[in-house]
């Protein structure tokens, strides 16, 4: 389908107006979670493809094509289960570049084609559509695919489905001190006053929100550098499923077991429940000062 032809099509959706996600192919409903306690951001591990494909007898490209369906029955899962406003998919990292010649070509080809092959059920489900990654080496017509995917949903806000091609954790970082390095340089940043909150508007995506569950499937336990600095307090889950075989009853079950988390963020209170039956004398900074000082 060419670009002009699905810009038609496009614009015939009357502004305003979403569709139901599809439901589940078994009938399967979401989990009754508190939307207090659903996770706001998910950021998906989708691995597996090959293996899947392997036990079949089948090439690896076979399994990335099944795959590409799971990632979408994902984001209609979250839009049924409500509260999750943001899922990251590690399309293509910057380690990928590695695999065999035939392999990376396809990947390059498939995740172009398939954000033309989705945008119109995405965007008819008001999920907006974002790219982070590196330029480098990313074929041209791959950042004109996201970057208009990107333009034609930005006004939609019920999810944001953040599509992560030629993303490295490590290399968004690096990048970040590139670019705060020459802002330093050019007296537009003074280095004694940088933080947490400065580096951060430096990433790729600096409105990106902090990653609440971290999912990777197939049962492998790394997270791959995949958004380091973001998933600093993420609650990590590993799912024994392929990444084929994955579908959104996974994801909700990911997020009954997040539910039921204690999410501390370094502190050792975890509510003002526990706090208050366990009180005694007020913090007094003095205690936890330096002897040495003063």
């Amino acid at each position: 389908m060419t670009r002009r032809i699905l810009e038609e099509r496009l614009a015939k959706r009357q502004p305003g107006v979403l569709r139901d996600p599809f439901p589940h192919k078994r009938g399967a409903l979401p989990p009754d979670i508190p939307l207090d306690l659903v996770p706001r951001h998910v950021a998906v591990v989708m691995d597996g493809n090959g293996r899947w494909a392997k036990e079949r007898g089948l090439s690896r490209i076979e399994g990335h094509k099944i795959g590409e369906a799971s990632l979408f029955d994902v984001v209609e899962g979250a839009v049924q289960l409500g509260g999750i406003t943001h899922i990251s998919a590690y399309a293509f990292s910057t380690e990928n570049w590695k695999r065999s010649p035939e392999e990376v070509r396809f990947l390059m080809g498939f995740n172009r084609d398939t954000i033309r092959r989705r945008i119109g059920e995405m965007d008819e489900l008001g999920v907006r559509i974002r790219w982070a990654g590196r330029r480098p080496r990313l074929w041209k017509s791959v950042i004109d695919e996201l970057e208009w995917a990107e333009e034609r949903t930005k006004d939609n806000k019920l999810l944001t489905l953040t599509m992560c091609v030629n993303y490295g954790g490590r290399w968004e970082i690096a990048d970040a001190m590139v670019a705060m390095g020459r802002d330093i340089k050019a007296g537009r940043l003074d280095p004694e006053k940088i933080n947490e909150r400065t580096v951060g508007r430096y990433l790729d995506e600096p409105d990106m929100p902090d990653v609440d569950l971290f999912i990777r499937s197939s049962g492998e336990h790394r997270t791959s550098n995949f958004l380091m600095w973001q998933s600093a307090y993420a609650e990590l889950y590993f799912d024994e499923a392929l990444w084929p075989d994955f579908d959104r009853t996974n994801l909700w079950r990911a997020c009954e077991v997040f539910a039921g988390r204690d999410r501390r963020y370094g502190g050792a209170i975890t509510n003002e429940e526990q706090f208050a039956a366990e009180s005694g004398p007020e913090y007094d900074e003095s205690e936890y000062a330096d002897p040495d000082e003063g």
